[in-house]
């Protein structure tokens, strides 16, 4: 899941600053998992933002709506048989960074602002706890490290084994951390795979990573050729 948190409140009330009537729109899908944009957070700081304003004279009308996704045009596009959006000056999203992209092509006719700051691709550890686990990087060598991705984990990124400066299984950049190597190796040795440390793992295939990047479905190829 994407994982995001919500922009300091003083930033995004100098965002909206000036509007008259400004739409808040949540996401009910990553950013609701992570309690950052979901339908309660846009009632949270719809309440904020219309008393911070109201104390500073500032006359403006606050509206909520979250639907499904803000990445997916066909759920953005049924935002506008639920509201008029050409009503709104200002639509402040709180979904991840692709979402408010989107927004704003879909209704490239109104300011779009993010309430959020995207942070990572992540996994819910415990209640409240998100972790990285994933840097979308287009080649993923999970099948030789146990499932434990060094390219994330690693604070340097390597392939082929701990760096030396790694001490008592923890990582010398953050000695709170632990060694990504060490997992890995603790891993395979738990699945009998050790032999798989004694392969050397290939220089990552940069050039697979595109930006911005694209894909298209071979079942959907055809449509748009």
């Amino acid at each position: 899941m994407i994982v995001a948190k919500r922009k300091p409140f003083e930033e995004i009330k100098e965002l909206v600053s000036g509007s008259k009537k400004l739409l808040i729109l949540g996401c009910g899908t990553c950013v609701a998992v992570c309690l950052a944009g979901g339908e309660k957070e846009v009632a949270i700081l719809a309440s904020q933002l219309k008393m911070a304003l109201t104390l500073e004279n500032q006359d403006v009308e606050v509206d909520e709506l979250t639907i499904e996704r803000q990445c997916d045009r066909e759920f953005i596009e049924e935002a506008n048989t639920r509201v008029n959006v050409d009503d709104y000056d200002i639509i402040l999203s709180t979904a991840c960074g692709a979402g408010v992209q989107l927004v704003s092509d879909v209704f490239d006719h109104k300011v779009v602002l993010p309430a959020l700051n995207t942070t990572f691709i992540g996994v819910a550890e415990g209640p409240g706890i998100w972790t990285e686990r994933c840097r979308s990087c287009g080649d993923c060598v999970l099948a030789e490290t146990g499932g434990i991705c060094p390219v994330t984990m690693c604070a340097k990124g390597l392939l082929n084994g701990p760096c030396g400066g790694a001490r008592y299984g923890k990582c010398e950049i953050d000695p709170e951390k632990d060694c990504a190597w060490t997992l890995i190796y603790n891993r395979l040795k738990k699945l009998g795979r050790l032999d798989r440390m004694e392969q050397i793992l290939p220089p990552k295939r940069y050039s697979v990573q595109q930006y911005p990047a694209k894909t298209i479905h071979e079942a959907y190829r055809r449509r748009y050729e």
